[in-house]
């Protein structure tokens, strides 16, 4: 994997940005190390997602900083995205120290 972010084109902000207030977080929750929250897109939103975000099994590779808040996740300084939700490509984990 790059340390280059791949970010949006502005042809592919303009898909993505109409859902943008459609994006749900889950509550925080944590144990001792770890802060944590699930990021659920809206399925529709996964066609206009950029191949090179994807894995070949179609949920999203690990997305530095600057690529997910290029989605239109908005989030305070500190998380970083972590895992996918497989069986759910649109669900992206996040967690931060606490």
């Amino acid at each position: 994997m790059s340390n280059i972010p791949r970010l949006l084109t502005d042809q592919e902000k303009s898909k993505i940005f109409e859902f943008q207030d459609y994006i749900h977080y889950s509550p925080r929750y944590s144990d001792d190390e770890f802060e944590y929250r699930h990021v659920t897109l809206p399925k529709n939103m996964m066609k206009n997602i950029p191949k090179d975000y994807l894995t070949e099994n179609g949920t999203f590779r690990i997305l530095m900083e600057e690529e997910w808040r290029g989605l239109g996740i908005v989030q305070s300084l500190g998380w970083y995205h972590y895992e996918v939700h497989a069986p759910e490509p649109n669900i992206l984990l996040f967690k931060r120290s606490v």
